[in-house]
């Protein structure tokens, strides 16, 4: 998959060697790191702060010599440039506009000076003495000026259009202390329409600082849906009292792509930006806009068209999208989220004044991890566990090892347990309505589903209590559900997990429970994901999987996270599964192939759209993450959409 084909953009952030005062190392050492950003491919890259002269100058700013000689490097870096079109470079140095001194970025693409962007905020506190040599941005009193014969715009207003009709992208720069400010710059260059922000900066090291900066470029990132590409002078820069460490950051949209974690002297990262989920995000938010609208500032847009170099995507992409990678995030985000269930069953019970629960024990899954919600909300409630009803309804095809685990698990647990089986009836019924109970169609089983539903409903009737709902986001998502069996309930605690994450979450309750426990749980997180309603195999085993039918769930689960998040076509989203799925995470991972996935995901936007009739009626239940699907709240869609565009 090529970046640019479905509008990534190489973005880098290059820290070079440096000797302070020493313009022509310090520019060969620029040049240097411009030819491995270029060999990479790179759409934009940036160096720090000051980063011809080096920071630390101090008052050898007012010298002459320095002066002009970071011009000449200037112009040498322009001309060099020249051998690499469609690659944009930002780089630091002090400029004498009008014959006061300003902290520029200098913009450059394929031998031509783009704009002057000028430091906004002068830090003048602790270790930090900028007025003493420039002047902010506010003193400018013109908007462009002369350099190199050539007039160039310069102000901290500049917003850059790259690339062509097809790709391009905007970005604009601010400068160190602008970022550390209440209101940045960047703030105001979003509203504009930057989608990247390029930060030349030389922040020195303290202790806990590096974890502060990077916090700093996550949010920002995150509060203007922005890329932002943060480039740190490194260990040349330290001098006197100060250290620098090269800590470069590339974010977006709240998530930090790549960053250099250990101090260095030099380094140079990158990362592909995706532009359609900066953009989406921004359509989507209205609040963005609002406050675009509201707090509008007069910018210049300075288009630069060129050929933008295509290159093979290098963007993290993760399997299993809703489960964090590493272990101790994962850990806490099931925690969060086994909260936000609990509380929203403990919000509706205490509501309707009610102690007692009923729901369907399947020993899968979905009800496991809808009992454990349970059992937790009971215990942080004062209820008596008895007052959950646990029930296991067996039917034609449920098997001795779902069987055996839902009961054991509820005898473990301590919530009171019953075995209603539910042939018999399934058999009176099909006399009934005059089906061959030979005949294992879509009447044989959705029958039983629907007849598990209204044994939970007399048993919640019975018993004063309400039915709690098991299936998942996934499962509503693609419509694998019985339209009013397993699809109603009272209240559905599942409702706003997917299935891949289902599993992590019953996983994580394992470490609240004591091994015998423990050790069920296991057991059912092994277990084929089916619902059992068509007859086992000859060994007793499941025979009806519910993945062989509509297709892997972590595939699917892939798909609808960029189809529901960020609105993607469908080719680029098979694009982006074909990168995921052709590598393992895991030593089980099974691998894809495009037709594979292709197929999967013609099924996943059919389903789909054809199901959304289940959703318009789904109960309440809680949300715990940024999809969701409750028509009261996420999603509203008509069930009669067409699917044609989505095929």
């Amino acid at each position: 998959m090529q970046n640019v084909q479905y509008n990534f953009i190489r973005v880098a952030a290059a820290t070079p060697l440096l000797r302070v005062a020493d313009c022509a190392y310090n520019t060969s050492e620029i040049i240097r790191k411009m030819q491995e950003a270029y060999a990479l491919k790179s759409h934009l890259v940036v160096f720090p702060e000051l980063g011809i002269t080096g920071y630390t100058c101090q008052d050898l700013f007012f010298q002459k010599p320095l002066l002009q000689a970071a011009e000449e490097s200037l112009q040498r870096i322009v001309e060099v440039s020249a051998g690499m079109p469609g690659m944009v470079c930002a780089v630091g140095l002090p400029l004498d506009i009008n014959e006061e001194l300003y902290n520029c970025a200098v913009i450059i693409e394929n031998g031509s000076v783009l704009g002057i962007a000028v430091k906004t905020f002068l830090p003048n506190y602790a270790e930090f003495y900028e007025k003493r040599w420039f002047k902010p941005a506010a003193h400018l009193k013109v908007s462009s000026m002369t350099l190199f014969s050539e007039e160039v715009p310069v102000g901290n207003d500049l917003v850059f259009k790259i690339g062509g009709n097809k790709t391009n992208f905007k970005f604009s720069v601010e400068i160190c202390e602008d970022l550390w400010t209440p209101i940045s710059p960047s703030d105001f260059l979003c509203m504009a329409g930057a989608e990247i922000i390029a930060n030349l900066s030389a922040s020195n090291e303290t202790a806990t600082k590096r974890k502060y900066r990077h916090g700093m470029v996550e949010h920002k990132s995150a509060k203007n849906f922005c890329a932002y590409a943060y480039c740190c002078a490194g260990g040349g820069e330290s001098s006197s009292d100060l250290v620098f460490g090269g800590h470069d950051i590339i974010a977006q949209n709240g998530r930090v792509l790549s960053e250099n974690r250990e101090m260095s002297d030099e380094c140079l990262i990158y990362s592909d930006i995706d532009l359609d989920s900066i953009r989406t995000d921004r359509r989507r938010y209205d609040t963005y806009g609002d406050f675009r609208n509201f707090y509008h500032r007069p910018y210049r847009e300075i288009v630069r068209e060129c050929h933008l170099q295509p290159s093979e995507l290098k963007y993290p992409l993760k399997r299993l999208v809703f489960v964090p990678r590493d272990m101790e995030k994962n850990h806490e985000r099931c925690e969060e989220i086994m909260q936000i269930q609990v509380n929203g069953l403990k919000k509706r019970l205490k509501h309707i004044n009610c102690k007692t629960v009923v729901l369907g024990i399947s020993g899968g899954l979905d009800s496991t991890l809808a009992l454990l919600v349970c059992v937790k909300a009971f215990d942080e409630t004062g209820l008596d566990r008895k007052g959950i009803i646990g029930v296991s309804m067996p039917g034609f095809g449920t098997t001795s090892r779902t069987f055996d685990n839902a009961m054991k698990l509820m005898h473990a647990l301590g919530v009171d347990s019953k075995v209603i089986s539910i042939k018999d009836a399934c058999l009176q019924h099909f006399r009934d309505i005059a089906q061959d109970e030979n005949v294992h169609d879509i009447t044989y089983e959705n029958t039983q589903a629907r007849e598990r539903t209204q044994i939970l409903m007399d048993l919640a009737n019975k018993y004063g209590g309400i039915v709690v709902g098991t299936g998942d986001l996934s499962e509503l998502a693609l419509g694998w559900c019985t339209y009013n069996g397993d699809h109603m309930s009272h209240y559905a605690v599942n409702c706003g997990v997917p299935k891949t994450l289902v599993r992590s979450l019953v996983a994580a309750y394992c470490n609240f429970h004591d091994e015998g426990t423990a050790a069920i749980l296991r057991d059912i997180i092994d277990t084929p994901i089916s619902p059992e309603l068509l007859p086992a195999d000859e060994h007793g085993n499941i025979a009806q999987k519910t993945e062989d039918k509509v297709g892997p769930y972590e595939l699917h689960d892939f798909f609808l996270y960029y189809l529901l998040r960020y609105g993607y076509e469908p080719a680029k989203i098979a694009a982006m599964a074909e990168i995921a799925f052709s590598r393992k995470e895991s030593g089980d991972d099974r691998i894809y192939d495009r037709a594979e996935i292709d197929k999967w995901l013609k099924v996943c936007c059919r389903r789909f759209f054809s199901q959304q009739f289940k959703r318009n009626c789904l109960p309440d239940g809680p949300k715990t993450g940024k999809i969701a699907l409750s028509p009261r709240g996420d999603w509203r869609m008509p069930s009669d959409a067409s699917s044609a565009l989505w095929q």
